[in-house]
Formats: C-alpha cells, sequence, structure tokens
C-alpha cells in the first residue's frame, strides 16, 4: 500500500514540475509580445526623435517633430497593443479570412469578395489630399516600422494569437486605412436586410397588419406602396433561413445591430460653468478588447484626445482645446436593392433602361485553409454588385431569371470621407468643423459639434438623389432596369440636414428622426428606436443649466422609458388586489411579481429583480402575438419591438387583432394573452433563477459579454481572454446595452458604449472618458481589462491635453529615434 502511495505521489509531483514547466514556458513565449513601454529604438520612417508617453491607464500622448512623425507615432502604438485586431480587421474587409480559420468563415469571405470594398479603397487612395495621403503613408510607416522590431528583436511574433494562427503579417498600406473605414460602414448599415424583411413581409401580411409589426412614421405621410407580389408577379412567402451573420467573426449585422448611438451638447447659456458641454457614447458590438483605442496626438494645429480605432490615423470621437466633436449613426438610406432581369438567350446580360448589357466580370479565387480553394465571378450592374441568393435571405425576394444587386453610397471609388475626417479632427471651431464634413461620403453619421461658442449638429455623408417617381422609395427591392428607380447622383452637401444655434440651447441624438422631409429629399423611413431621445428629452429640460456632472447622470441613466411605458397598458387588468393566493401557487408567484413591478420606477438596475420580470414577459407576450400568424419568420423578431405591443393593445387601426390565437377556437383576449405570458415568464425564470423571486437580478441574465473574436470559444483559452461584467441598462435605457435577442440567455448584453466621453469646455482638462475593456489587446497585459471595471461602474478617467501631466503619471516613454 505504501509502496503504490509512494508512486501515486511520484507521479503526481511529476505532472505538478510537466505543469509548472509547461506554463513557465509559455509564459516565456507568449510574453515576448508584451511591449516595453521604457524602450529606446531606431526606426526608420521619421524625420526627428519621437515620444510615446503612455499615462497611467496607458493612453499614448504622441510628440513629434512634424505631422507625419505623429501619425507614424499612432500607428507605432497602435500595432503595439492591437496588431492582432488590425490585422483580423483587415484580413475581413479583403475577405481573407478563410486563409487561416477554412471553411468556417468561407461565406464571410465570398460577400466581402462581391462587395469589392478593398479593391475600391486601394482605387480611393490617390483621391485624398496630399496632406491625407502623406498621413496615411506616414501612420503606414508606423505600423511596418513596429513589425520590423518585432521580427528583429523576436518579440513573440507581436501578439500571441499569431502563435495559433498564420504568422505572416504583410506590411500595412494606406488602402488598409481606408478599407477598415469601409468596414466600419459595413458594421452600421441594415437598410438592405430591412428592405428584404419588408418585402417577405409583405408577401405573409395585409398592409394594415404590416403597419403593424413594421411600422410607418406616424406624422409622415406615406402613399400605399405596391405589393411586393405585384412588383415581381408569381413571388410568394418563402420561410427559408439563410443568413450568415451568427458566426462570430462576420461583419455583417443583424440588423436590431446595425448602428446606434447618443449625443448631445450644451451651449454656454445652458452650462453652469458658462462653457459648452458635449457628451458622446457610440455603441457598436462589444469585443476583447473593444475596437476603440484612446489616444492623444499632438499636431500642429494643437492637441486631440479622444477615441481612435486601430487601423486608422484618426481620432474618430474626441476633442482639442476649443473644439469637440461627437457621432451617432444618422440612419440615413444609402443602400437600395434592385431586381436585375437575365437575358434568357444571354445570362451575362442583364436589362437597362437603353437595353441588355453585359455584367462587368472578374474572377476572384478565395483560399481556404484545408480545403479546396472557391473560385468566384464577380459581376456588377450599373446598380451595383450582384449578390447571391444565399445571402441576406435574397432567395426569398429574387424571382427566377432575375438575379439582386446592391447601390451602396459605399461603393464611390472617389471617396475622400478619410480626407474629411482628418480635416474635421483638426478643425478648431465649429465653421470648420462643418466645411470639413463636405467631402465625407459613407459611413453617413450625425456629427455633434462643440466650440467655446455655441454648439452645432450636422448630417454628414452622400445622400443618394432619388427620382420622386420611384417605385418602392427605397424601401422594397424595385426593378433594376427602369430609370424611375435608379440613383440619379447624390443631393448636394448643402441640403444636408443641420442645426445651428439652437433656440434652446441644447441639440441632441440617440438615432431618432430629426427632421421631417419629404420623399426624395428625406433622411429615413427607418429609425432607432424613439424611447431614449424622450427619455432625454425629460433629463435636459430638468435644469435650466448643465454642469459636466448632469451630463455623466444622463448618460449612465438607466430608467426604461418602454417598462413604464409599457407595462401599466399590459397589465390594465392584471393588477393584484385581492387575496393572496396559496403559497407555492402559479397565482401566487403571479401576485408577487406583480407587487414587485406595481413598486417599480422602470430602472434597469443590475441589482433588482423587476427588470428581469418585465423584460422576460415582454418577451414572452411577443412570441404569444406574433408566432401563429408569423410562423417561423417570427424568427426574425428577436428583440422587442415597443410600438408594436402598444398598437395591439390599444388596438390601433384593428391591431388588437394579433391577441387571437388563430389555432384556437376560443377568441381570446389581450389581457389573456398577458396573463398567460406572465405565468410563462415566471417558469422560465423559475427554472433558471430558482424560486425565491426576491433573488433573481437583472446583472445575472444582462452580462456584458465582451468574447474574444478568435479565442473566445477555444476552452480554458477563453476563461482568460473573455471579458465578463454584470450590467444595468437594456435596449431602450441612455445607458443602453442592447440584448442579444438569442440563444439560452437572450438578456446577454452585446453592444453598446464601448467609448464614452464628456467634454467641458469651461475647464476642458476636466474632461474625461471611458472604453470597456483596456487599452491592450494582448490577454496577459495587465492594460487588457484594467478600464473595464470602471466602465461598468460608470466611472471615467480624465482627457487632459496636459503634457505635464501624462508625464507625470507615465507607465513608459517610449522614444523612437531616425535610424
Amino acid at each position: 500500500m505504501s509502496a503504490a502511495f509512494r508512486w501515486l505521489l511520484r507521479i503526481f509531483l511529476t505532472l505538478c514540475v510537466l505543469t509548472a514547466l509547461t506554463l513557465a514556458f509559455l509564459w516565456t513565449v507568449l510574453s515576448r509580445s508584451l511591449p516595453d513601454y521604457n524602450a529606446e529604438m531606431r526606426v526608420e520612417g521619421i524625420s526627428d526623435g519621437l515620444e510615446i508617453v503612455r499615462n497611467n491607464a496607458n493612453v499614448p500622448h504622441i510628440f513629434g517633430a512634424s505631422d507625419e512623425d505623429v501619425y507614424f507615432g499612432l500607428g507605432f502604438a497602435h500595432a503595439q497593443d492591437r496588431l492582432w485586431q488590425m490585422t483580423l480587421l483587415r484580413r475581413t474587409v479583403q475577405g481573407r479570412l478563410s486563409e487561416v480559420f477554412g471553411s468556417r468563415t468561407a461565406r464571410i469571405d465570398e460577400l466581402m469578395r462581391r462587395l469589392d470594398l478593398y479593391t475600391i479603397a486601394t482605387r480611393s487612395v490617390p483621391a485624398q489630399d496630399p496632406e491625407v495621403l502623406a498621413a496615411l503613408e506616414a501612420y503606414s510607416r508606423g505600423v511596418n516600422a513596429w513589425l520590423a522590431q518585432v521580427n528583429e528583436g523576436a518579440l513573440g511574433r507581436g501578439a500571441p494569437e499569431f502563435f495559433l494562427f498564420d504568422p505572416v503579417i504583410p506590411v500595412w498600406q494606406p488602402a488598409d486605412s481606408l478599407a477598415i473605414l469601409k468596414l466600419m460602414g459595413v458594421q452600421l448599415s441594415a437598410h438592405l436586410e430591412n428592405e428584404v424583411l419588408r418585402a417577405r413581409m409583405s408577401m405573409l401580411l395585409s398592409p394594415e397588419r404590416l403597419r403593424d409589426i413594421l411600422p410607418d412614421d406616424e406624422k409622415e405621410a406615406i402613399a400605399a406602396l405596391p405589393p411586393y407580389a405585384a412588383l415581381f408577379p408569381g413571388m410568394g412567402p418563402d420561410y427559408a433561413a439563410l443568413k450568415i451573420r451568427e458566426e462570430a467573426l462576420s461583419p455583417f449585422p443583424r440588423r436590431a445591430f446595425a448602428g446606434a448611438s447618443n449625443a448631445w451638447a450644451a451651449a454656454p447659456q445652458r452650462a453652469a460653468a458658462g462653457g459648452s458641454l458635449l457628451a458622446n457614447d457610440p455603441h457598436l458590438g462589444f469585443t476583447a478588447p473593444t475596437i476603440w483605442y484612446l489616444a492623444r496626438l499632438e499636431l500642429s494645429t494643437g492637441g486631440v484626445i479622444g477615441g481612435s480605432i486601430p487601423g486608422m490615423p484618426l481620432v474618430m470621437a474626441g476633442r482639442s482645446e476649443d473644439f469637440g466633436w461627437a457621432l451617432t449613426s444618422s440612419y440615413l438610406d444609402d443602400q437600395d436593392l434592385y431586381i436585375e432581369k437575365l437575358n434568357p438567350e444571354n445570362s451575362e446580360e442583364y436589362l437597362t433602361p437603353e437595353g441588355w448589357k453585359r455584367f462587368e466580370t472578374r474572377r476572384s479565387i478565395v483560399t481556404i485553409k484545408d480545403s479546396a480553394p472557391l473560385t468566384l465571378t464577380l459581376r456588377w450592374t450599373e446598380n451595383g454588385p450582384v449578390l447571391p441568393g444565399t445571402h441576406y435571405d435574397l432567395a426569398s425576394v429574387t424571382p427566377a431569371g432575375h438575379v439582386a444587386s446592391l447601390a451602396w453610397t459605399l461603393f464611390d471609388r472617389e471617396d475622400r470621407s478619410m480626407t474629411a475626417a482628418m480635416k474635421l479632427m483638426q478643425a478648431g471651431t465649429i465653421a470648420e468643423g462643418m466645411e470639413a464634413t463636405r467631402d465625407f461620403t459613407a459611413p453617413s453619421q450625425n456629427v455633434t459639434m462643440s466650440d467655446r461658442d455655441g454648439v452645432a449638429m450636422i448630417t454628414i455623408g452622400k445622400f443618394p438623389a432619388r427620382d420622386v417617381a420611384h417605385q418602392t422609395r427605397g424601401r422594397l427591392p424595385s426593378p433594376g432596369w427602369l430609370a424611375e428607380n435608379r440613383w440619379q447622383g447624390s443631393l448636394p452637401w448643402e441640403t444636408n440636414p443641420r442645426f445651428e444655434e439652437p433656440g434652446t440651447g441644447i441639440l441632441g441624438n440617440t438615432n431618432n428622426k430629426m427632421i421631417d422631409r419629404p420623399f426624395p429629399q428625406h433622411v429615413s423611413y427607418e429609425w432607432g428606436d424613439t424611447e431614449r431621445i424622450r427619455r432625454w428629452q425629460r433629463l435636459m429640460q430638468v435644469r435650466d443649466v448643465h454642469t459636466r456632472e448632469s451630463f455623466i447622470e444622463a448618460q449612465l441613466d438607466t430608467v426604461s422609458p418602454v417598462a413604464r411605458n409599457l407595462l401599466p397598458l399590459i397589465g390594465a387588468e392584471l393588477w393584484f388586489t385581492g387575496e393572496p393566493a396559496p403559497e407555492g401557487t402559479p397565482e401566487r408567484k403571479r401576485q408577487q411579481a406583480l407587487a414587485l413591478l406595481a413598486e417599480w420606477n422602470g430602472e434597469m438596475s443590475e441589482h433588482l429583480p423587476e427588470p428581469l420580470i418585465a423584460s422576460m414577459w415582454l418577451r414572452v407576450l411577443q412570441e404569444k402575438l406574433i408566432q401563429d400568424e408569423l410562423g417561423p419568420m417570427a424568427a426574425e423578431f428577436t428583440h422587442i419591438e415597443p410600438v408594436f405591443i402598444e398598437r395591439v393593445f390599444r388596438d390601433t387601426e384593428g391591431a388588437g387583432v394579433w391577441c387571437d390565437i388563430i389555432q384556437s377556437s376560443p377568441l381570446e383576449t389581450c389581457a389573456e394573452i398577458a396573463r398567460l405570458a406572465l405565468d410563462e415568464a415566471i417558469l422560465r425564470l423559475t427554472e433558471r433563477y430558482g424560486a425565491n423571486v426576491e433573488s433573481w437580478r437583472w446583472g445575472d441574465a444582462h452580462i456584458a459579454t465582451h468574447d474574444h473574436p478568435t479565442l473566445g470559444q477555444v476552452p480554458v483559452l477563453k476563461f482568460i481572454t473573455n471579458i465578463r461584467q454584470s450590467t444595468s441598462g437594456d435596449d431602450f435605457t441612455l445607458m443602453r446595452g442592447r440584448t442579444a435577442g438569442t440563444g439560452v440567455n437572450p438578456f446577454r448584453n452585446v453592444h453598446g458604449a464601448g467609448y464614452r466621453g464628456v467634454y467641458d469646455f469651461a475647464d476642458p482638462d476636466s474632461s474625461v472618458f471611458i472604453i470597456s475593456t483596456g487599452q491592450s489587446g494582448h490577454p496577459l497585459s495587465r492594460f487588457y481589462d484594467n478600464l473595464g471595471e470602471l466602465w461598468r461602474r460608470g466611472e471615467y478617467i480624465p482627457m487632459s491635453l496636459d503634457a505635464d501631466l501624462a508625464r507625470a503619471a507615465a507607465v513608459g516613454i517610449t522614444r523612437l529615434t531616425p535610424r
């Protein structure tokens, strides 16, 4: 027995030693790619000495002898901290993910090749202003200088991911930066999907019921659209689901995640300290690390600081000494889907207003790791690229003998958006900022600006010029061979919506409709939710003057106007007033839930059970309302549609008919459906979170999931690379935490403010900012998630342009000298 014990002990100790040695080896290898921020290096590509001073949050403050040297330093810093992220973004827009990840990403690459955005970006490089082209080239030299340091110093391949995936990193080029800006446009757009969805739903529902589930703007007179089946006779409902967007590496968002954000500003007369105020929190999908990277550039025009995106030589949102700018999605309808008629006698030709014309074609080969390559024939029409029916459910709306093509402002081959963005970053006044946006094409944004004297807002990007006789007004796919459906260039920049010197002294946007203009001068028929703007208006109106703290309070507000508006409506006949039911019965749990909701103010606090009860109740209720009418198409509606539920329970235009279950003989009322939905919601929550209602917590479900896009699903590694945070808020709060809508836990927080900034121009150095993870993309770095807990708690770090402050709290100073 003792001998067996001794051998077991020896085996155990041996395994411990081997494990320790393995971990030590892995640490030694992987930690070599952790950059030394206290270093002096000789590099090629700069004119004089360059300093990268990293403050205690690892935010680089870059000082150089010229602007080009500063952009070089930003490229160097981006590559030090986010090399894997940058290469992944570049591979995505190039359609080259499958070279690394195999067949799982082949369909993503196929669609990206057909969009051909990288080729378009390459062609638009010469269209940039000379100083912008110089900045792009300097930034590229900075990225490549770090690659040279990695190769010369054997610095762990630059990032630990390169030990698991292809370690070959091509040199960075100006076109790469332009392409990543276009990739941002892909991630912010959903009009294509909305057109397909509306077409499919119009073949399933009457016009009245279609207005319930896909509501029109009640304030805008809209002529009835032709039924999609009338445009293309023979088309009927199709329930096929062919989407590709569930893959973690896909840049193509579901329509529920295609752009959001908040921004608001107060002019000096509405600010307590007498200087303008500006707040911004752009919303994108959460990843680890976040897409945002904080940086300060000391340019010849002055210092700028804020949120950059690795891969581009820009501070995308931030401030200078006298000027601040903020971004929100404009929802501009910058896409139109066309159905092109093929020549029955020659499938290489399609119909145009002038007759048959040959497609522009080009071959492209997608290399797929461990599989045969995929050879594509890329086809373009006068309207845009031809897209396959296997993507975006296009097969369901494309008649036989036709193909679908896409018009998109992102396809402009003379796109000068990078030039416009860099001019905006260097503006010193609102007037200069407005003028800077003249050349911006895509992705369209609302830019809220403030300087020391006032505030303003403008929608930037090219507006497609549509014919007033357009058959579908861009809301449905339309025949591409009719001249009246085609774009006729773009509207003049002078007609872009803008707001200057507001009488109230306050401006804001939460992706809401901002302006009433009839088609074809309209902005969009599709908007973000209408609830956040109402809550924001309330918070702005309760104070005569605002402060930095009141703007922060609004940015972190977690009161849900949807919960406050809908719960009294759907529960009007259910509120508990009688004798308590026996303990342990479903009726007693329903009474407990209703009692909690009756005393609740709608605050989506992570520490409360009421948000969880309300969210599940509304979710189950919507499922019960739409499942029998829509069948498999109900899966398209993954999130609560507040306007739909309100129309149903107010019986607007007969919408109460949704409450009746078609398959059953009795005529169900909305009150009955609400009661059944609440009982089922409580049952689901009990199965997942236990029987004690008071112990349920919204934060246990609404967990911010910052997943590493490539390592986040790998056993063991996912516990190192993924970042999880219990959070407040929901889909409709100002502190927006968009829920997943699908999966085992549909309330996961997957999309929100990865960057927050609040700027006070009465005391600019008191401005604050935060990102949702950390500056570094290296999972072994202490800066990988160090800002995440501050972000979760609603805290910020200072945002100063004072060089002495940055040096005083520096965690390292990198000095670069010309080789």
